[in-house]
């Protein structure tokens, strides 16, 4: 497949694993109708994204303005990641009474020894509806410790592994991503859990690292939204652009 097809179809597996997100701090209702109208997209041909990502006080209008095939994702304990598991379950049960169908819920990275009963609890919280535990890989030292937040959030029943928030100075990365599928590809539960990569995936070049490193490790299988996700919320923008025809050159692979 030439480098042309490779970027279509890149762009093509983008839109359909992508959580459309908008998590500014100053985000008012009119972002999230925004937010929801470029979900859905104005060209029925373009396809709608599986889901859209936002604040947990902005997930009932959110569900009100999408078609009951976009799911709504809100983010609990976000973005700090604290100890504090009532907080945590707080806003994982705001999320699921209003209607959202995903929680994407930092894990206390900081103090790992919490993070086994925080996460416990969360799950219990939002029991039937997909959980998605952000690591924020980019704050953890060093490979064990990745792997280590891994084999917490998956023993914890974790329904995807997610990079990062985006809030901090590292985001994705590939190093921490491939340490991230390994842990997914080897655990008990590996064959239903998914992978999340989230924070400064802005083109479908950049998306393309990921969807490489999903195939490698997960297989093409994977590679739909029940077991990938790309968190990002100008991503859209250039996935528009390269199925319209205007697509970029390929990022680099090299990880």
């Amino acid at each position: 497949m030439s480098r042309s097809n490779n970027t279509l179809a890149d762009a093509r597996i983008a839109l359909a694993c992508l959580d459309l997100t908008s998590l500014n701090d100053a985000d008012q209702p009119a972002d999230i109708d925004a937010l929801c109208r470029r979900a859905v997209g104005a060209d029925p041909a373009r396809g709608a994204v599986p889901a859209v990502c936002v604040w947990p006080r902005f997930v009932a209008q959110a569900r009100a303005r999408l078609p009951a095939g976009i799911a709504v994702a809100a983010v609990a304990n976000f973005p700090d990641g604290s100890s504090d598991a009532a907080r945590a379950v707080r806003d994982s049960v705001e999320i699921v009474q209003a209607g959202g169908q995903e929680v994407d819920v930092v894990l206390s990275y900081r103090d790992l020894a919490a993070a086994p009963a925080l996460l416990a609890s969360v799950r219990r919280a939002c029991e039937g509806q997909r959980l998605k535990v952000i690591l924020e890989s980019g704050a953890l030292q060093g490979p064990a410790l990745i792997t280590q937040a891994c084999r917490i959030a998956l023993d914890a029943g974790a329904d995807f592994l997610k990079t990062s928030t985006g809030k901090t100075a590292t985001s994705a990365t590939p190093e921490a991503a491939r340490l991230m599928l390994q842990a997914i590809a080897s655990h008990p539960r590996g064959a239903q859990v998914g992978f999340k990569a989230s924070g400064g995936i802005r083109t479908v070049a950049d998306a393309g690292v990921y969807i490489a490193l999903v195939r490698e490790l997960l297989g093409e299988s994977a590679l739909t939204a029940a077991r990938f996700r790309i968190g990002a919320s100008g991503l859209l923008n250039d996935i528009e652009a390269v199925l319209a025809g205007g697509s970029r050159p390929a990022a680099a692979t090299s990880y």
